[in-house]
């Protein structure tokens, strides 16, 4: 008998796990119901689209097709029956299934203010999150002059800096003491405010929004502090909150979002979630890299391919996509507590680095600016292994070696289990395989392992690995 699987929601999670289960060998039938008109695409990418640098076809991402697949975009599911195991869709459709998967992501937070009506938004006042949004921001931007940003977490100020790139005079605003809190101390968040500032953007800390105001000409935003500022267009960047709204109708259990188990099963042994809309032993994902494998594990115990698969979640590293600023943080970077803590901040080039260290292992960085070694950083927290004695080749960004101190001149020195892709978390041997498979270029090898998919970070480091084996005669993988 066929299996039927349907999965709600065609973001980032919903098509990776109709890619997997396609992939993996059985008898099933998949159907992707995707409330938004398009393809699948790569959320990640909107900032750089929204900067220029890409075009729309660019964010789209590869889609599972073919036999087995039921795609349908533009098709919102409004209601869940678990007693009939049936979805129903806007205009009625019942739709069964043997197993569900919510993957329905998570919604822009429009804050309460006076101005604000979630539900029919000022043409000049958009939240930054999907497709759509971007679209609407670019045809907003369009002849304008100036822009205003509420949010200075990560996807506001990549929004900052993508519309500064298309010559907005553009200011953030954010209620914090400091950029980016979640993720960074004041002392970084004080460089990077330096740094955009560099770029054309301007930064208002601490101070809290208290009312919007839009029409043809304008928006104004009024602050706690008595000012106002104005603006053509106003950029909404307040957060997310995951979309739940089926799940808690459906009676499953939802705390923040919808509760999943190692197996990502919900109360609902014949449903699951996956994504930004699923909370995993009290914690939400927010970012590509866990709802990616996710979306693996899921698969693989769907299709009996390991039905011991569980999902661990894994290091998290945050990086700023955001044109001509390198940022990475890691664990638990902004907190003091015992263990060692180095620091270095150069404001003037834009340079800041904080790593803690705890028995030998790094717990958290802070990596700002140009800094070699934020690979080898990247690697020691992912991996959990020592740290070299000399310290300050990592904090100053003399560039290692990824387990020890010899300088990594070349893709060579890397070890096989090295990660190169944190988002699909794809080894350096993976890239070297896939090589020695047939795949002879840098696109014919993102194909074959999905490298530089995610947030594109890693691209250059995989164009540098292929260059180094399209010219090595003999190529040694290291253990």
């Amino acid at each position: 008998m066929t299996a039927r699987v349907v999965i709600v929601g065609n973001g980032m999670a919903g098509a990776r796990l109709a890619g997997e289960l396609h992939a993996r060998e059985g008898d099933r039938k998949v159907t992707v119901l995707g409330a938004e008109p398009h393809r699948a695409y790569n959320r990640i990418l909107l900032s750089t689209l929204l900067a220029g640098r890409i075009d729309e076809p660019d964010v789209e991402l590869t889609e599972a097709a073919g036999h087995g697949v039921d795609l349908r975009s533009g098709v919102p599911v409004v209601a869940v029956d678990r007693s009939a195991r049936e979805v129903r869709t806007d205009d009625g459709e019942r739709i069964g299934y043997d197993h569900l998967v919510l993957a329905t992501g998570a919604r822009a937070v429009v804050p309460t203010l006076p101005g604000l009506d979630p539900a029919n938004l000022p043409e000049r006042v958009v939240p930054f999150r999907t497709l759509d949004d971007c679209r609407r921001i670019l045809a907003a931007a369009d002849g304008a002059r100036s822009a205003l940003v509420l949010g200075g977490g990560l996807l506001g100020l990549e929004a900052a800096r993508g519309l500064a790139t298309r010559g907005l005079a553009t200011t953030v605003v954010h209620p914090r003491e400091h950029l980016m809190e979640r993720q960074l101390d004041p002392a970084a968040g004080a460089v990077l405010a330096g740094t955009l500032a560099g770029f054309g953007v301007t930064v208002q800390l601490g101070v809290s929004a208290t009312g919007v105001a839009a029409d043809a000409s304008g928006v104004r935003l009024d602050l706690a502090d008595g000012r106002s500022l104005r603006a053509d267009l106003l950029v909404l960047s307040c957060g997310v909150r995951p979309d739940t709204a089926l799940a808690q109708a459906a009676g499953l259990t939802v705390r923040r979002g919808v509760v999943v188990d190692d197996r990502l099963r919900t109360t609902d042994r014949s449903i699951s979630a996956i994504g930004d809309c699923a909370e995993h032993d009290g914690v939400l994902t927010g970012l590509v890299a866990p709802a990616w494998a996710q979306a693996q594990v899921l698969a693989d115990v769907l299709t009996g391919t390991d039905p011991l698969a569980r999902y661990r979640p894994r290091p998290v590293v945050t990086r700023l996509k955001a044109a001509g600023i390198d940022l990475a943080s890691m664990g638990d970077a902004a907190s003091g507590g015992p263990g060692e803590e180095l620091t270095f901040a150069d404001p003037t080039r834009g340079t800041y680095a904080r790593l803690r260290i705890r028995d030998e292992r790094l717990i958290g960085a802070i990596l700002l600016g140009d800094n070699p070694a934020v690979g080898t950083v990247i690697q020691l927290f992912d991996r959990g292994q020592p740290v070299p004695s000399d310290r300050r080749a990592l904090l100053l960004g003399r560039a290692l070696g990824a387990v020890g101190a010899t300088p990594a001149a070349s893709p060579a020195l890397m070890p096989d289990a090295a990660t190169v892709c944190q988002c699909n978390t794809v080894s350096k041997g993976a890239l070297v395989r896939s090589w020695r498979s047939g795949a002879r270029t840098v696109d014919a090898v993102v194909a074959a392992t999905r490298a530089g998919t995610g947030c594109g970070g890693c691209r250059d480091a995989v164009s540098g690995i292929v260059d180094w084996l399209s010219q090595a005669e003999s190529v040694e993988v290291t253990r």
